[in-house]
């Protein structure tokens, strides 16, 4: 850490990751997004990136359970007969999703009450784990989010999931207009689309930490060894 004008500014992997000031935030790890049988899938999206990535993220929430790091899931949700859907959201999704809907309406996913809105198997919530529901690519945007971190003194918010382009990057950005630190898992992160994944990760670098799974479940993982942290 260093001292800016008499403020404090932690610096250090090991201090901005801290089991007892840091959240893991799952963005969206929803069927509809990243399985084979979900409504990206059966679009033809190139969902290529998402087994490996799915690999490291669950090793990384298995870490953050054994050190007792909160874990809190972010969930895409739309309502039936686009009821959640301004005007507005549907220009975006119709120049967001483009290519895929092949000159057809905006695209209908994770609508509530489908098995599409669900989480994968391996990112299902254990009691006790947040779960907040969001309607816009920000999990700060309308939600509970910041009220839970605060609630539990949480400085850090580790952010993973998808896409990187799209809800992370957005839920991370609200995450520093809202003054948390913010760390990016960059290799459990992922997209559709390869380019953009690409892009929006040289855009973070400049602006959040950036560190690998493993890295992070070292720091959580000797903490967990320890029953200390380095804030305590």
């Amino acid at each position: 850490m260093i001292t800016i004008d008499g403020k404090v500014v932690l610096t250090a992997l090991e201090e901005l990751v801290d089991p007892s000031r840091a959240a893991l935030v799952l963005v969206d790890m929803q069927k509809d997004f990243v399985d084979a049988d979900g409504e990206f899938a059966r679009l033809g999206m190139d969902l290529s990136m998402y087994p490996a990535m799915r690999g490291r993220l669950a090793g990384l929430l298995d870490a953050a359970r054994d050190a007792g790091v909160l874990v809190i899931h972010i969930q895409m949700t739309t309502l039936s007969n686009r009821l959640s859907d301004s005007p507005a959201q549907l220009r975006f999704n119709l120049r967001m999703h483009e290519s895929a809907r092949a000159g057809g309406p905006p695209l209908r996913y994770t609508e509530s009450g489908t098995p599409g809105h669900d989480f994968v198997e391996e990112f299902t919530p254990r009691s006790g784990e947040p779960v907040v529901t969001k309607w816009r690519s920000s999990g700060f945007w309308g939600t509970n989010l910041d009220m839970i971190l605060r609630s539990n003194g949480i400085e850090t918010v580790v952010m993973t999931g998808c896409t990187t382009e799209g809800c992370v990057e957005s839920t991370a950005r609200d995450a520093m207009f809202n003054d948390y630190y913010v760390v990016i898992a960059e290799d459990c992160v992922a997209s559709d689309d390869q380019r953009q994944h690409e892009a929006s990760l040289l855009l973070m670098r400049h602006r959040f930490d950036m560190a690998h799974a493993a890295q992070i479940a070292s720091v959580w993982a000797d903490s967990a060894k320890s029953g200390t942290t380095a804030g305590g």
